[in-house]
């Protein structure tokens, strides 16, 4: 497998557009190994292994443990995640699965009990860009393996 397009070469203004989605979600005021919860767990969805490779890193490098990051695809089925990523990571799946049954009243209702309105938007947000660089980072056969977390720091 090769990269078909190296997205960031050859649209710089497209590329930069997605980066200002990506520093809103990092300059938010959700935890940092939340945010890399949803964007593997997305990505595990997505079947996207570029992002996979990334995000279990970023994971690791914030402080996340192997154990839950193992664990992250079957979570409802694990006592390692609290009330809130719980919530976090149903959000998550169902705004990833959009088409399959929305955004069931129930699950917005407990993202509601967890986190504030602008948290939620937050949310939203980091969970809408994942899904997009899932789709670029797939489409153009981005290679995983190569990402560190010192060069993106």
């Amino acid at each position: 497998m090769t990269t078909r397009l190296e997205f960031h070469k050859v649209d710089a203004t497209a590329y930069q557009a997605m980066m200002g989605v990506e520093n809103y979600v990092r300059k938010s005021e959700l935890d940092k190994t939340l945010i890399e919860l949803i964007k593997t767990r997305a990505s595990q969805i997505n079947g996207c292994a570029f992002c996979l490779d990334m995000h279990t890193k970023d994971a690791r490098h914030a402080g996340e443990t192997e154990q839950r990051l193992y664990a992250l695809s079957a979570w409802q089925e694990t006592p390692f995640f609290t009330p809130q990523e719980r919530a976090a990571l149903a959000l998550t799946e169902a705004v990833t699965l959009i088409s399959q049954q929305g955004v069931p009243d129930a699950i917005y209702e407990e993202v509601s009990r967890h986190f504030t309105p602008k948290q939620i938007t937050q949310l939203l947000m980091a969970i809408i860009a994942i899904n997009a660089w899932n789709r670029i980072s797939i489409t153009t056969q981005m290679l995983p393996g190569s990402y560190q977390v010192e060069a993106a720091a």
